[in-house]
C-alpha cells in the first residue's frame, strides 16, 4: 500500500511511518493532530517522509484503504492536520466543492455570491476595480512622461 503514495521514501514500513508521523506532530486544543514537515510554514500542507504529503501518508497508515485516483480531504479545514478522523477520500470534483470559502477577500472586503453557482466569486470586484484604476493611473503617467520627452 505504501508504494502507491507518490514521493514516499522506500525505507519506511507502515509501523515506522506511523511512529515518524506521531513523533513530528502535536495535538491542538481543537482536536487536530498538526504535523511539522519540512520548512517553517504553518497552516499549509506539509511534506515529509521523503517528499510525500503528510496527510496522504497519514491516511494510508492510520485509516487504510487508500485509492490513488481519489484525493484526501480535510474535514476540519486545517491543511497540516493528520488526525485520522478528520481525513477522508473524495473525487477531485467533490473535493473542490467541499473546500471552505472565506467570506472576505485578502483585503477584508465582503465577497459577492455568484448567482450562477451560488458560491463566492473568485475575484473581489472592489480589489479588481482598485487594481484597474492604479494601472490606468500608471499608464497615464507613462504616456505623459513619453509626451513630455518627445521632440519632433
Amino acid at each position: 500500500m505504501l508504494s502507491q503514495v507518490t514521493g514516499l521514501s522506500r525505507h519506511f514500513t507502515e509501523e515506522s511511518l506511523r511512529a515518524y508521523l506521531l513523533a513530528r506532530s502535536q495535538r491542538l486544543p481543537s482536536g487536530c493532530l498538526v504535523v511539522r514537515g519540512y520548512g517553517d510554514r504553518r497552516g499549509a500542507h506539509q511534506k515529509l517522509a521523503g517528499r510525500a504529503w503528510a496527510h496522504i501518508a497519514a491516511y494510508v497508515v492510520f485509516v487504510g484503504g487508500y485509492r490513488p485516483d481519489l484525493e484526501v480531504h480535510h474535514d476540519c479545514g486545517v491543511p497540516d492536520c493528520i488526525e485520522p478522523s478528520h481525513l477522508r477520500q473524495l473525487s477531485h470534483a467533490d473535493n473542490c466543492r467541499e473546500r471552505h470559502q472565506r467570506p472576505t477577500c485578502r483585503n477584508g472586503h465582503d465577497r459577492e455570491v455568484d448567482p450562477a453557482t451560488g458560491r463566492f466569486r473568485k475575484v473581489c470586484r472592489r480589489c479588481n476595480g482598485d487594481a484597474q484604476r492604479r494601472w490606468r493611473e500608471r499608464r497615464a503617467a507613462e504616456v505623459a512622461a513619453a509626451r513630455a520627452g518627445y521632440r519632433p
